[in-house]
């Protein structure tokens, strides 16, 4: 299959299905712990060094812009070679390799154990490897697909949201119940995958139709693929498979996982049927092209290679409306209220999310959860987080564009759905663990969409990874104060017995009512956030 940019769509998904090695945390942490003698104040304090590590993005952001920014220069057979995504992947790959498998020699007694400043170190790196190949693969591909940025960045964010769900099916398949294997997998499959994929991760500044329809169709493999993690978890926590139907039911996930490639066949063979030869790059379709007098003057009859107004020039006219006054560059956007706002909120609503998660297996334990419904937990959690990714934007898309809704107003409805979801984990009745990670987990994933749009929409798109990438840096401020300093601290206060465990509701209760306070709050900077923009909002989709 010749080069393209769908290729590239598929090489990323793929390498997304195994990047997401921070979320699997759950599984592993108790080995962590019990081996390295933690408490749980000093396990939340290496989760958080996770936590930075997964959304400190600014260095891969640097690196890209670096390395492969210009796609048009050097150009050749094996321009590749000189620059682009796969050095970033590369970088992605040698960190997760490195502080995976120095971590795993640590847990397995091979070296000495280190002090907690040195394991941190480890898994900061190894989850810092996240950011390499998240950026890589996202950036390229809005690159490829600059006229349906929203949809091929939520594909990439929703495919990462399911990769937690997905390894951990790895894990099972291949070595359930030693989690020491589990990180020795993580520092081993990530790595070999992206080296396998990177150099198909180019960019590509050709022309296609359909470009939507094609990307739905990402969009709905990926719909599959969730549902039947979903209910395969719910199988396995109903029936003991037989070793056989493990291996099936995994063959099936990975035949799923290919379908992808059906996509990308497809839309090549339709770009090549509609598209001339000669034509090379988007540029060779406009032909005498007029300017616009007015943001909403839409002028097509200049596109002489389609029968009719392609429905991707009208969408891309449109979202072009949707910006502000004045392109503000990282500082500028730090001196307004507004950022401050959304930085607090993000401290609220990813931090207090992030804290359940590194959490939610030591809540588990403490609640009578065997180890299956441990890992269950956190397979469910990788399905929320991947709709709450992937719906956010859709939903808010559709209301503000037919309805005028502004887009905070998301973030308001999302933060009190997390609210609740803090309490019914704090109530401790029987199954609210599942119900109560349900809202967090689908809470936790639409602040990813909707925090990055906002911040284009308020802030412009010039500068939008800068200021984005700084806003995350809430999500590991919110985490470290919640984990170690809420559910770390009063964890240790009510653990008895030995091991530095804790059983019972009482563990865990008094820690996320704090949760559902915060989250509280955050919503309420939201609503404020909210009551600020919706002038502007509806300024500028009434222009």
């Amino acid at each position: 299959m010749e080069s393209s940019k769908w290729l590239a769509a598929v090489a990323s998904i793929w390498i997304q299905c195994s990047s997401g090695a921070s979320y699997t945390f759950g599984i592993y942490s108790p080995v962590l712990k019990s081996t390295q003698a933690y408490d749980q104040s000093t396990l939340d304090t290496v989760s958080v060094f996770k936590d930075i590590g997964a959304n400190a993005g600014i260095l891969s952001g640097l690196l890209y812009t670096a390395v492969a920014a210009n796609p048009t220069a050097n150009r050749g057979r094996f321009s590749f070679l000189h620059g682009g995504p796969w050095i970033v992947h590369l970088a992605g790959a040698v960190q997760c390799f490195a502080g995976y498998f120095f971590m795993w020699l640590a847990v397995t007694g091979i070296i000495h154990r280190p002090p907690v400043a040195v394991m941190s170190l480890f898994m900061f790196i190894a989850a810092h490897a996240q950011t390499f190949l998240n950026t890589a693969n996202v950036v390229a591909a809005v690159q490829n697909f600059p006229d349906h940025s929203g949809t091929i960045v939520g594909i990439m964010k929703g495919f990462l949201g399911l990769s937690g769900a997905i390894l951990i099916q790895v894990y099972q398949t291949l070595s359930n119940g030693h989690p020491s294997s589990l990180i020795l997998m993580l520092a081993l499959l990530p790595t070999i995958v992206t080296l396998m994929l990177m150099f198909l991760v180019r960019v590509h500044q050709t022309p296609s139709r359909n470009e939507e329809k094609h990307l739905h169709g990402f969009l709905l493999l990926s719909l599959v693929i969730a549902a039947y993690l979903l209910i395969l978890r719910i199988l396995e926590n109903v029936f003991v498979f037989s070793q056989w139907a493990t291996i099936i039911t995994f063959l099936v996930l990975l035949a799923l996982l290919c379908s992808p490639i059906s996509v990308a066949v497809k839309a090549q063979r339709v770009d090549q049927e509609r598209l001339p030869p000669s034509i090379t790059s988007s540029s060779s379709l406009l032909i005498d092209e007029p300017e616009l007098e007015s943001p909403n003057k839409l002028d097509v009859g200049y596109l002489r290679d389609y029968d009719e107004v392609p429905t991707d020039t009208v969408q891309r006219k449109a979202s072009s409306i949707l910006q502000p006054d004045e392109q503000k560059n990282l500082w500028q956007a730090m001196c307004t209220i507004d950022f401050w706002f959304l930085f607090v909120a993000m401290i609220c609503g990813m931090g207090s999310g992030l804290a359940t998660i590194n959490n939610i297996s030591q809540i588990g334990e403490s609640l009578g959860y065997t180890t299956l419904a441990r890992s269950t937990l956190v397979s469910f959690w990788s399905i929320w987080n991947f709709l709450g990714r992937l719906g956010a934007g859709y939903v808010s898309d559709i209301f503000l564009l037919r309805r005028g809704w502004p887009r905070p107003l998301f973030m308001v409805f999302t933060l009190a759905a997390m609210t609740v979801g803090h309490v019914i984990i704090a109530s401790g009745f029987s199954g609210n663990l599942y119900v109560g990670s349900l809202l967090v987990g689908i809470c936790y994933g639409s602040q990813w969409s909707l925090m990055p749009t906002i911040t284009k929409e308020i802030f412009g798109v010039v500068h939008m990874g800068t200021i984005f990438n700084t806003i995350s840096i809430a999500s590991p401020v919110g985490s470290y104060i919640l984990s170690v300093r809420v559910i770390g601290y009063i964890y240790d206060k009510e653990a008895s017995g030995e091991g530095n465990s804790c059983f019972g509701t009482h563990c865990f209760m008094l820690s996320y009512f704090i949760l559902a306070s915060v989250s509280l709050f955050g919503d309420l900077v939201a609503l404020t956030l909210f009551y600020r923009t919706r002038r502007f909002y509806s300024r500028v989709l009434l222009c």
